[in-house]
């Protein structure tokens, strides 16, 4: 698993990344029927410049903080705030998921 997310983001964002770390995993069925299992990682930095195929799409380095006044994906705010956590040596297990 690790090769290959360190793959994809050298892929699909040119960048290199430290050690990659499970943050966790959900399954749920979308409203169209679809099932979906989620398996979220977290990594440092380590290298590179942001290169996107796609000149519409935006991005940004924020800080939790600052994410929270971005339009994001149903839970998407919830695992950045437990890495966060964890990055400040908190329990992560304390963030609330508010998906609608």
């Amino acid at each position: 698993m690790e090769s290959s997310l360190r793959r994809e983001i050298r892929e699909e964002v040119g960048l290199e990344v430290g050690k990659v770390d499970y943050l966790l995993d959900m399954a749920f069925i979308r409203p169209d029927g679809m099932p979906v299992i989620v398996l979220s990682y977290y990594c440092p930095y380590a290298s590179g410049e942001v290169e996107l195929d796609v000149d519409a799409v935006k991005y940004a380095w924020v800080t939790h903080e600052e994410a929270k006044s971005y339009d994001l994906l149903d839970g998407i705010l919830a695992e950045i705030e437990m890495v966060d956590k964890l990055l400040k040596g908190e329990d992560p297990r304390t963030v609330t998921f508010n998906i609608a």
